[in-house]
Formats: structure tokens, sequence, C-alpha cells
């Protein structure tokens, strides 16, 4: 290995560990509403049930080379992250053709309690009159994959490695918050006045779900989906490297530390493009 490269995986390495302590000096992300926390509650609870689900994290800390490390890390999330964009896409195929029956003026029964359902799950709740095209625009931009690049280096940032304490106690992968007393783990610096904890997930699939919906429907994230959209829309990639750097833009308010944490994904992105491997990478 260069030393070039060494430095780099090195610094990657910290920017990880530094962005989960200032996490717990209180970063002030998107602060969560009770209906996004009902839902949170709803995603612990569903079972999954596809075999291709993750399963028991290894103790990546045992891990002493930062190649090994990574790759396991990598191989650990990415079935589960598969899982979830297969779900989604399966999802949008569903809602573009409500979309083109709408058009043709022969929306049928099965199709509005499908719409409804979908709306539900998504924080866009479907009108009295049933399918429109203002709904059908908002679910369009929300219900969409999302690179696997850029899932999992932001599962490495925000878990250092999958070691951090969130990780390893409470299989939170992501720095996904709640506000219910007893919902987490209580961070060892929180600032005085706060009350949020950092939520634990019954296992790390279901923190993966969570990630997805998490950056799916929260306002704050509505520059990704943007991004997102009109690369749909022009027919470019949702899944290559390009496509992760290009929505990694719509994540300012992911941290606190805004452009400074996008260019640490984008960096991690970068360096990591050798594992950058799986069946949607080439779709």
């Amino acid at each position: 290995m260069r030393k070039s490269e060494f430095v780099a995986i090195a610094a990657a390495s910290v920017i990880a560990g530094c962005s989960l302590y200032s996490y717990e000096q209180n970063q002030t992300r998107t602060v969560e509403t009770r209906v996004e926390e009902e839902k949170r509650k709803q995603i612990q609870s569903r079972p999954i049930s596809d075999g291709k689900s993750v399963g028991k994290a290894p103790d990546f800390s045992a891990y002493k080379d930062v190649n090994q490390k990574k790759q396991a890390f990598f191989d650990y999330l990415r079935p589960g992250i598969a899982l979830e964009n297969k779900r989604v896409a399966e999802e949008r195929v569903r809602l573009e053709q409500i979309e083109q029956r709408f058009e043709k003026q022969s929306i049928s029964t099965s199709d509005q309690s499908y719409a409804k359902r979908l709306g539900k799950l998504y924080n866009v709740e479907l009108p009295a009159n049933g399918v429109e095209k203002g709904w059908l625009d908002v679910m369009l931009h929300r219900v969409d994959v999302i690179p696997e690049a850029l899932v999992l280096v932001q599962g490495a940032n925000e878990s250092a490695w999958g070691t951090s304490r969130f990780a390893t106690e409470a299989n939170n992968y992501f720095g996904q918050w709640c506000y219910s007393q007893g919902c987490g783990l209580i961070p060892l610096q929180r600032g005085a006045g706060m009350t949020h904890e950092v939520a634990k997930f019954s296992s790390v699939q279901q923190s993966i779900h969570g990630y997805f919906m998490n950056v799916n429907r929260n306002r704050a994230y509505e520059a990704l989906r943007d991004i997102r959209y009109q690369r749909h829309i022009n027919g470019q990639s949702l899944t290559d490297t390009d496509a992760a750097l290009a929505l990694s833009n719509g994540l300012l308010k992911y941290s606190e530390r805004g452009e400074a944490y996008v260019n640490d994904l984008q960096s991690m992105i970068r360096h990591n493009t050798k594992f950058w491997q799986s069946p949607l990478a080439n779709q």
C-alpha cells in the first residue's frame, strides 16, 4: 500500500471518529416529529422476512488490517442495502404504473388502496378524492433508490466502521435520534436541556430501513431527492459512483458540519471506489 493511500484511509477513520464525537456534543440534526417517532417504532417492530437481510454484526474492532476491515464492513452491510433498494424499486414501479393509469383516467380501486398505504408510509397523505397529480409529484420524488456507495460511507462515518457504542449496543449505524424516554441510548455528552437519545434498533437491518425512510421522507433532505429526481428523468444512473457523489450534496443538513461533512463523505466515496461492486452498480 502506498504511503499516501494509507494516510488517506487513516484520515477517513479519524473523520468517522470525530463525527461521532461532535455528534455526541449535540449536533443539530433535523428533529423528528412525533409522527416520525411513531414511524420509527413501526420500523423497529416490522419483521424482516427476506433471507438476504443482514444478521448479527461481526466484531469489526478485531480487524487490524485496514483494507480487510473495510471489506468486511462493506460486505456485511451490502445485502441489507440491496434488500432495501429492491423494496423501494418495487414500490417505484407500482407508483409509476399508477401514474400511467392516472394519466389515462383508468385508476382502479386497488390502485387507490395501494396509493393510500404507500402515501402513509412516506408521510404524504392521499387526498380525500384519491390520486392527484400533486400527490404523484411528491411521491415520485420520495420513492426511489439510494446509491449503495453513499449508504455504505455514511454507515462507516456514523458508526466508526461498526465499532461505535451506538452501533454495538443499539444496532444504530446511521446516527438516528429518537425523542421518547428510554427509546435508545443517552449520548454521554448530551447538551444541557437536550432530551434526544440515539435510537435503539432490534437489528442492524432495521437501522438500514430506518435510514432509507429518513432520507426518503424527511424534509431536511428534499435537496437530495430533487437531485435524484432530476437524474431519474434525465436517464442518469442512480446507483453508480457519480450518483453517490451527486446525491451526497443533498445531505448538508445531516450534520451541523454541513459542507465539511459532505466533503468527508465524498472523499470516502472516492477513496473506496474499488469496493463499489454490486449487482446494482452496472444497471
